[in-house]
């Protein structure tokens, strides 16, 4: 069993994938075999994070969810617990399986009730897992709605019921666990949308041993979480010029403080040299707190020569510097305004989309409505399924996306989709965005030169991004302007 952390790249299975992964376990072991490990696996995590619980409310559903359940519950029992099981089924019509597991518990001894322990010390939610096809109702949603009341820990058997294995996305009542036993693979909704707050710390569970591990292969990951960099130590015997020169482009009035975030991040993580074009009319000539960046009218930075971070604070002025931009620059990071000018322009669309047959980099870094309003969509369609979103915008422009938000993603043409696990409310502040932009501003210009490139550079930023936030001590605000030198 692994706690899963920030770190390693865990590869992440959809929900037809774990079902493909599920029936051939199924079909080349014992019967039962399977529910019987994913119910000891469950009473054993049950132990671990309460060693001392002895009232434990099982909430088992009509399904195998409930199945392992009430498998956990039987092993509970023969463990000197107390568990009491509020079961949806019935022998009569629970899958083989499951019917199987009923059996079993009765012949232990497991209390069965039709209501909720009036109190418990620890609660194990296996109403639904992957079988959450619509929104609960009834009995069923009542109970979700109990479990979320609790006091005590609760611990999801696969998924928090409620919540869409592939997305994130939770459609009608969805448990609140502390921690989720996800079995045979690792679901990319667990880490995004609204997966990191419904799932909290999660454990997986292959179900495997090493005998059968040929016989079940490996079914093909539809994402991978994103992975820590590895460090790269600068040698002695380079320069400035070794690490790229960064353009940023945007600052509109009363938007300069954007424009100088960007900057500075691209400066304390990494760049060269860092230029500064604004659109305020030249009224800033220096950053006192900063006075190594270096400030140009924007007509005269060279773009073809730079990496170039566009659009932060640029409101509708950026408009009139973009497809000179778009045309130009080799390595183009695009944020805010300047996608919500491409949003709303075709011709600027068209030179984006150019842009990979020239051999020029993009990332584009949307918010789900930046995202939303490029693809002629909704933002709540946009969270509704985040992968497919950023996947879709990454093909259609033939650019790297940085879909930012809870779990962001990572898609580029050709490259397994990325999720970020790193990362935490600290974030929801303004500037911030602004400060990722110039992260991968600076990492594009350390010697990017292919797509494949582009993509990681991306994905060690938002990692790197996320991670500061991570770190940032628990009682004091975490700023952009803090966050952007760190």
């Amino acid at each position: 069993m692994l706690h899963i952390l920030p770190g390693p790249a865990y590869l992440l299975h959809d929900l037809a994938a774990t079902r493909q992964l599920e029936a051939v376990a199924a079909a080349n072991l014992p019967q039962h075999i399977l529910m019987q490990r994913a119910g000891l696996a469950t009473a054993r995590l049950a132990l671990a994070l309460a060693p001392h619980a002895r009232n434990i409310w099982v909430a088992c559903g009509p399904g195998n969810n409930g199945g392992d359940g009430l498998e956990a519950a039987m092993q509970l029992q023969r463990m000197g617990k107390t568990p009491v099981v509020t079961w949806l089924g019935t022998a009569q019509t629970a899958p083989a399986d499951a019917a199987a597991s009923h059996t079993r518990a009765l012949a232990a001894g497991v209390t069965f009730s039709t209501e909720p322990p009036p109190e418990c010390d620890l609660c194990i939610d296996a109403l639904l897992g992957m079988g959450a096809s619509r929104p609960a109702q009834g009995l069923m949603a009542e109970w979700i709605a109990h479990i979320n009341t609790l006091r005590a820990p609760v611990l999801a058997v696969d998924l928090p019921s409620g919540l869409n294995a592939d997305t994130g996305a939770t459609t009608g009542p969805c448990v609140r666990a502390r921690h989720t036993l996800s079995l045979l693979t690792l679901k990319p909704g667990l880490f995004t949308g609204m997966g990191r707050d419904q799932s909290r710390q999660v454990w997986l569970e292959s179900l495997r041993d090493d005998s059968c591990n040929p016989i079940w292969g490996s079914p093909e990951p539809c994402a991978v979480l994103n992975a820590a960099p590895i460090e790269c130590l600068r040698t002695h015997a380079s320069h400035k010029g070794s690490y790229g020169d960064v353009a940023i482009m945007g600052g509109a009035p009363g938007m300069t403080g954007a424009a100088l975030l960007a900057a500075r991040a691209a400066l304390h993580h990494g760049a060269g040299r860092v230029f500064v074009g604004l659109l305020d009319g030249g009224a800033m000539t220096v950053d006192p707190s900063q006075p190594e960046l270096m400030f140009r009218p924007i007509d005269t930075l060279e773009a073809a020569n730079m990496t170039v971070v566009c659009g932060c604070g640029g409101g509708t002025m950026i408009a009139a510097h973009l497809g000179k931009i778009l045309s130009t620059a080799p390595r183009l990071v695009l944020d805010a305004d300047a996608l919500n000018s491409i949003a709303t322009d075709a011709q600027f669309e068209s030179l984006l989309k150019a842009r990979p047959s020239k051999n020029r980099l993009t990332a584009l870094t949307p918010h789900p409505l930046e995202a939303a309003r490029l693809l002629g969509i909704s933002a709540a369609e946009i969270q509704h399924n985040r992968l497919a979103a950023a996947e879709q915008l990454a093909q259609r422009m033939g650019c790297t996306v940085v879909l930012k938000g809870s779990g962001t993603i990572i898609a580029s043409p050709g490259e397994r989709t990325v999720i970020n696990p790193t990362g935490n409310a600290r974030l929801a502040t303004a500037g911030t965005g602004d400060v990722l932009a110039g992260m991968i501003g600076a990492r594009l210009a350390a010697g990017v030169s292919t797509p494949s490139e582009a993509h990681q550079a991306a994905c060690e930023a938002v990692y790197e991004h996320g991670l500061k936030a991570d770190r940032w001590p628990a009682d004091q605000p975490l700023t952009a302007g803090a966050l952007a030198q760190c």
